[in-house]
């Protein structure tokens, strides 16, 4: 049982955020996409504004039913974008 890589919020006001063309494989366990910082390496749907803000109105990615393995793949790469160097610390 892998329960925990799926689960929706239906009395949620803005429930689904996003269309998908089946409603039950609406995925909520990433109402906000974590991979968002990826900037282009994210996977998902996206486009820059004129502004330069990256939008993601069109992007279901997190909302899949497969999205938790998505996200874990992409995981590694965060944790890249935090790790400190060497010289870093020593500061």
């Amino acid at each position: 049982m892998e329960n925990y890589k799926f689960m929706q919020n239906k009395a949620c006001e803005y429930f689904p955020c996003h269309k998908l063309k089946n409603e039950k494989e609406f995925n909520c366990l990433f109402c906000y996409c974590p991979l968002y910082t990826l900037k282009d390496q994210c996977g998902g749907h996206y486009v820059y504004l004129e502004n330069g803000i990256k939008s993601c109105q069109a992007c279901t990615k997190p909302h899949d039913k497969d999205a938790y393995e998505h996200v874990m793949k992409k995981m590694k790469d965060l944790m890249e974008m935090g790790k400190r160097t060497h010289n870093e610390i020593g500061k």
